[in-house]
């Protein structure tokens, strides 16, 4: 199998694009969130120019396996960004094949063409399998994690 990792998909690769956000939707067991109501070409083009948006696919013959969405965050203590993976999902089919890995390798090469002194990513308890490969990338750090809704009142 030829699995090719596409840095930072552009916004002439909406089709990908589209299909990474179907492929979350599966993954994550989250199809309402992920595909009904995707945003339109114009929005994701203009999220993929940008400067702090990164997604990445891992490709089989066009066919994406797996991906990737981060953050570029640019900090205000010193002038570095940190990135934050926000989503990453392998195909069930397809994993353990160093598929997630390969994303991570792509978005550190990304990350530092942007100059950012650190990647991050948040891991569920109990999904083991996404703390073992984050463990074996990177240094563990527990942290509490809170949802603060902005419509509630405080």
């Amino acid at each position: 199998m030829t699995i090719t990792a596409t840095c930072r998909l552009g916004s002439d690769q909406l089709p990908h694009m589209r299909a990474l956000l179907d492929l979350f939707g599966r993954e994550f067991g989250d199809v309402p969130t992920y595909c009904a109501h995707q945003p339109t070409d114009a929005y994701l083009a203009n999220l993929l120019r940008s400067d702090h948006f990164i997604a990445i696919a891992a490709l089989e013959g066009g066919k994406v396996l797996g991906g990737l969405v981060a953050y570029v965050l640019p900090k205000f203590e010193q002038a570095r960004s940190e990135v934050y993976i926000y989503d990453l999902a392998v195909a069930s089919d397809y994993r353990r094949q160093g598929i997630a890995t390969a994303l991570i390798d792509c978005l550190k090469a990304a990350a530092v063409d942007l100059g950012a002194y650190v990647i991050y990513v948040q891991a569920d308890y109990g999904d083991d399998p996404a703390v073992a490969l984050y463990t074996k990338l990177g240094t563990r750090e527990d942290v509490m994690h809170f949802d603060i809704d902005p419509r509630a009142a405080s």
